[in-house]
């Protein structure tokens, strides 16, 4: 919230106060028929400069009295001029301060005090239709700047308040994102470091050799899953990239650290995808073979990605069985869930449920039409 900015309340009062009472003295030289300034005179223009300085914290009180001391010194017969500066700021302020209602029913009052005062109570009265048609006309223009004034600084105002729920959705959906991949990196990552560290466990006695490879995976993929914590972490950063890096290009370095007998197969033609397709391929494929580690150690595992024309197919299928209820979405992880949350914000599907074989997970995500450099 921002701090109130005493000078803005208080310029205009003193502009208004030297305007009003250094002009009063010249505006009855000029106007001979008017009675002089004299000490109740500048009294009375000096409140209305005082109720310009209270118009923030108490508008409509200040307004009605400013509009009855210039009634009052227009009664009295000091002369004309100076003593309208101070309703016409109260009168603006009004509107844009939201008090429309006070600010109207004071203008019309007013310029029925003005009708009324030229016809019956000058002392030289007169009718001049001209005269007070001009007098309502200015009052009727201020109040209408006023509410263009207001109406422009409401529509700012709402432009800015959607701007700001629109920068906390995006953060919103950007912390959603990186709970996702930190989900996607730690559960792979230590699922693959438990299965290692058990198969090191079991070899170690007999098989030491075997155990050295089971040890060594470990600490890479300890190293892999520290790097790409610090990659999802790195958005936070205003010159990092806007998502982590998680795309095809790293997906042979995945499969090769899962310590799995994975086969891959790419069909049709091969282009570049949409970074977001490139980062949901490889959770969804990250994830299948964490379930396979994790549910199905030792199972053969085949991926294939098949470059369609309007989409990209990506099936991860095992010949393992896992134990009833392990990967379903009434499962206690949220690995699968995950996945079909991936697909369904790219506009895809997923599919993951065991077969004859063992168990398979279908995605097909939609890609852009292929443009002639791309075939």
């Amino acid at each position: 919230m921002r701090a109130p900015n005493r000078w803005a309340d208080i310029a205009p009062a003193v502009l208004v106060g030297v305007f009003q009472l250094g002009t009063g003295r010249g505006a009855s030289m000029v106007q001979p028929e008017r009675v002089p300034t004299n000490a109740l005179g500048f009294a009375l223009l000096a409140i209305g400069p005082a109720m310009v300085l209270l118009r923030r914290v108490w508008t409509t009180p200040a307004l009605v009295v400013t509009t009855v001391a210039t009634c009052l010194y227009l009664l009295a017969g000091y002369a004309y001029g100076p003593v309208f500066a101070a309703p016409i700021v109260m009168h603006f302020t009004a509107v844009i301060r939201g008090h429309r209602r006070a600010a109207w029913l004071s203008a019309l009052g007013f310029s029925a005090f003005i009708f009324a005062y030229t016809r019956w109570i000058a002392p030289a009265p007169h009718v001049d239709w001209l005269h007070n048609l001009s007098a309502f006309a200015f009052v009727l223009l201020i109040l209408t700047v006023a509410e263009i004034v207001k109406a422009r600084r409401e529509r700012l105002a709402e432009r800015r308040r959607v701007a700001m729920e629109e920068s906390r959705r995006q953060a919103s959906e950007e912390r959603l994102t990186m709970a996702q991949e930190l989900h996607d990196v730690l559960a792979h990552n230590i699922s693959l470091i438990h299965v290692q560290a058990s198969t090191a466990l079991h070899l170690i006695d007999d098989h030491p050799e075997q155990a050295r490879t089971a040890l060594a995976t470990i600490k890479q993929a300890s190293k892999d899953v520290l790097g790409e914590m610090r990659s999802v972490i790195n958005v936070l950063r205003e010159d990092a990239p806007r998502f982590p890096t998680a795309g095809l290009d790293r997906l042979d370095d995945l499969i090769a650290r899962t310590g799995l007998d994975v086969t891959k197969h790419v069909e049709g033609d091969r282009r570049p995808v949409p970074p977001s397709v490139e980062r949901a391929v490889f959770r969804i494929i990250q994830e299948s073979l964490t379930n396979v580690a994790r549910h199905a150690p030792g199972a053969k595992v085949a991926i294939t990605l098949e470059y369609g024309p309007r989409e990209l197919a990506i099936r991860v299928a095992d010949t393992g069985s896992a134990e009833p209820g392990a990967l379903t979405d009434a499962g206690g992880g949220n690995g699968i869930p995950g996945m079909r949350e991936r697909a369904h914000a790219l506009g895809g599907t997923l599919t993951a449920a065991p077969d004859a074989a063992g168990f398979t997970v279908v995605a097909r995500l939609p890609l852009p039409a292929a443009s002639p450099e791309d075939r």
